[in-house]
């Protein structure tokens, strides 16, 4: 038989079954911790072996989730805390983003979205437990890999090797950070949430291009790490050279094959990919509730003891704080928890079951050693268990294609193809992998209509009246500077800003045959990246850009000359800074060759010609993003906004959105730019469609090693269509929105939307787990209470 159901957004899942009470015993080969492992600083203690960490004395399997603090709003982690705690989290993973922190030099920021104490404090509120990825290298496809771009400009700096300005530096940043947490006595050994930090982030895998001075530089930050005397473990992710005290870790979609480099250190597992992140243009990637579970339950299986999700929530790249470049504004990620703080049916759910199960096995995994048994070609067994009666088992079928039965203790088993059953009795199953007891939740982006018309006077929201400021294609007020040949964008504008002004122009001769023809002269333009808009005469006359993969790009359009002088204005934009790779701080953007073809005397190579610069755009410089209620004269008030017009600016008044639901901003209509609301940054829009000719999928086999290809989906469509605005950011009314747009598109287009959960569709199948887990645990809980263990 199947049961259907379709369920409200916060059911529970329920197994059909009678109870069955599994009584777990502390085990024998190691179940004794030696005290003399054990340091103990102020109020707890961590330490670990070989098999897991452990803290204040006892041994811990661990469920960890990365939440990045700036990629939501303070009002927001209460809830994402929470929810995650729910799910059956005990750990709450983040980064320390210095770049957010000292945006000049020593110039210290933990405010607003950056306000780490409050954030910690938040997760020890809780009851959890917290690793803090100091680093100060993130990657996490933030700008710049989250070090300060101010940085690269120190005299003798390079990232991430034996400099000594480097070191500097980040020596100075980690011990603020740690002095910083020590002083609100977070971590662990002081009473506080933090068990873990993180020295370092994945620099194994470009350690060797930078030679023997990375090398050098590796064991410095673990020395200097270990300096900071924290009283709790230090990590280094992807670190294949981590010198002892100093845990090595593993980030990868699949992690149950690693080992660390020393047999005396814990199975980590720092970062679990549940999704992918998007880029403008590309694709949207999914990953497999099916396959997360199944990495999951392999990991434990094969001897990890803290596994965690990167990301559980991965909000939103508020400002311009989105690296790649091209990376979205959205860091969705296909996380358990969406970008807009609600659970990922049936993602959240199905891990929800899974680490209540996994906890069940806690004792029989952490002190016992597995046995191995083979099932079969592609079939394993794992078994921990003890003389006491602790049993615990994990049956895998590692075949992609094809579901099996095996013979486990003289009973036969059932494995769907790539799935892992688990046994916290080693006799029933209380959880599959592969076998999903939700389907998905039903979840839309109601819009509100911001425009009423006589047909439909009701609004939920009052119209928008527009006002708009137009930018100067070109050169506006005074040139920064002027130069024979190309500047470097990044070098120039140092990332205070997208956008610099390229400008020079070029003589015309009314007998060109193109001019006499009524023709058109060619314009041939390559850049390093990331995108460019061209104006002719003020006029936009085309736009080009390179993508995620490669943001170098060429072109050729043609441009509407006029007889005598013409201006040639490029304006060229970055889209994110390099967030990873060797040497990264050193990749550039701009332009490296500007051409026109069409002349009677052949191409005319302008690479070389006298250019202007401009750095940034007027509206930036009279900041009128965030000084809304000045400088109201710069604003000409319009009862329709002009469509299709280049170098935009557009400022409106809206009421907040009725009810509690998420809002979004539906900039589907629009060109390219950037949005605030209250003179909070939105972000950067970019509605940009990826080719409608790539292949994506209708329906995904979660069979098989995933990769961000496998399960894309959106071909033909925007990456991205809808920007988060936290409810925190608005006002009952009289909230000012403003909307720089760089092509033209149509505002009067523009919509609020809420993001709606209304139920979850679900099935169990007649071969559904039938183990009891919620009596299970309830009488396991029981137990440990009455101390009979």
């Amino acid at each position: 038989m199947k049961i259907m159901s379709c369920l409200s957004s916060n059911f529970k899942f329920v197994f059909l079954a009678s109870t069955v009470i599994w009584i777990t015993v502390m085990s024998s080969s190691l179940a004794s911790v030696d005290a003399s492992n054990v340091t103990t600083i102020g109020t707890g203690s961590v330490t670990y072996d070989r098999r897991s960490l452990i803290i204040n004395g006892q041994r811990k399997l661990l469920i960890s989730a990365s939440i990045h603090y700036p990629r939501s709003v303070p009002a927001m982690w209460p809830g994402l805390v929470r929810l995650a705690k729910e799910g059956g989290v005990d750990v709450i993973e983040t980064y320390v983003f210095w770049n957010g922190h000292e945006p000049s030099p020593g110039n210290y920021y933990f405010g607003g979205r950056f306000d780490l104490v409050k954030f910690c404090k938040i997760v020890q509120q809780a009851g959890m437990y917290m690793i803090l990825r100091i680093g100060p290298f993130v990657a996490a496809e933030w700008n710049f890999g989250g070090l300060p771009v101010w940085l690269h400009y120190v005299p003798g700096t390079t990232f991430r090797t034996d400099s000594e300005p480097f070191k500097y530096h980040m020596q100075k940043f980690m011990t603020y950070t740690v002095n910083l947490m020590k002083r609100e006595r977070l971590f662990a050994s002081q009473g506080g949430p933090i068990i873990l930090s993180q020295a370092k982030n994945e620099y194994g895998n470009y350690e060797n291009a930078y030679g023997e001075g990375g090398k050098r530089y590796a064991l410095w930050a673990a020395k200097m790490a270990l300096s900071q005397n924290t009283g709790v473990p230090w990590i280094m992710c992807q670190q294949y050279d981590a010198p002892d005290p100093v845990i090595d870790t593993c980030n990868s979609f699949y992690c149950d094959q690693f080992k660390p480099i020393s047999p005396n250190k814990p199975k980590i597992w720092t970062e679990n990919w549940p999704g992918w992140f998007k880029t403008f243009g590309a694709r949207d990637p999914h990953r497999p509730a099916e396959d997360v579970a199944y990495s999951v339950a392999r990991f434990f299986q094969k001897g990890g003891s803290v596994q965690n999700y990167y990301m559980y929530h991965g909000g939103t790249n508020f400002g311009r704080t989105a690296g790649g470049p091209f990376i979205t504004t959205s860091y969705d990620y296909d996380a358990p928890i969406d970008e807009y703080g609600l659970a990922r049916f049936p993602k959240w759910g199905h891990l929800k079951e899974l680490h209540k199960v996994i906890k069940l096995c806690e004792h029989a995994l952490l002190n016992n050693d597995p046995t191995l048994l083979s099932l079969g070609p592609l079939q394993e067994a794992d078994v921990y268990e003890d003389a006491s009666g602790a049993c615990a088992a994990f049956l895998a079928n590692m075949d992609d294609k094809n579901d099996k039965v095996v013979q486990f203790r003289h009973v036969s088993y059932h494995l769907p193809a790539w799935s892992v059953s688990i046994l916290p009795d080693c006799k029933n199953v209380a959880f599959n992998t592969a076998k999903v007891g939700c389907q998905t939740s039903i979840v839309n982006m109601a819009p509100i209509d911001l425009h009423p018309t006589a047909s439909s006077p009701k609004r939920d929201i009052k119209s928008l009246q527009w006002e708009v400021f137009k930018e100067t294609a070109g050169v506006w007020g005074v040139a920064d500077f002027t130069k024979n040949g190309f500047v470097d964008h990044i070098n120039t504008t140092k990332d205070a800003t997208d956008y610099l002004w390229y400008t020079t122009s070029i003589f015309v001769h009314a007998e060109e045959d193109f001019l006499r023809n009524r023709g058109t002269a060619m314009l041939f333009v390559e850049s390093k990246g990331h995108t460019m808009h061209v104006f002719i005469n003020k006029k936009l006359q085309a736009s080009a850009s390179g993508n995620g993969t490669v943001p170098q790009f060429k072109f050729g359009t043609p441009i509407a000359l006029k007889a005598g002088k013409n201006e040639i204005a490029l304006l060229s934009m970055t889209v994110g800074l390099q967030t990873a790779g060797a040497f990264y701080e050193w990749i550039g953007a701009g332009p490296t060759s500007v051409k026109v073809a069409g002349f009677k005397s052949g191409i005319v190579d302008l690479t070389a010609s006298a250019w202007t610069y401009k750095i940034g755009l007027q509206g930036e410089h009279l900041r009128i993003q965030k000084s809304y209620n000045l400088n109201s004269k710069i604003w000409a008030p319009t009862s329709q906004p002009p469509k299709q017009q280049p170098l935009t600016w557009y400022k409106a008044v809206v009421d907040a959105p009725p009810g509690n639901e998420p809002v979004a901003l539906d900039m589907i209509h629009m060109g390219k730019g950037m949005a605030w609301l209250n003179g909070q940054e939105i972000g950067r829009y970019w509605p940009r469609r990826t080719s409608k000719y790539e292949k994506c999928v209708t329906q995904c086999d979660y069979r098989g090693k995933f990769n961000p290809d496998k399960c894309v989906t959106g071909c033909g469509q925007p990456t991205q269509r809808w920007y988060h605005v936290p409810r925190s950011w608005f006002k009952p009314s009289g909230n000012v929105l403003i909307i720089f747009e760089e092509t033209g598109g149509d505002p009067s287009q523009i919509r609020f939307s809420m993001r709606k959960v209304s139920g979850a569709c679900g099935h169990l199948s007649e071969d559904h787990p039938s183990f009891d887990v919620e009596n299970l645990q309830g009488s396991e809980i029981e137990k440990d209470k009455t101390g009979q263990l």
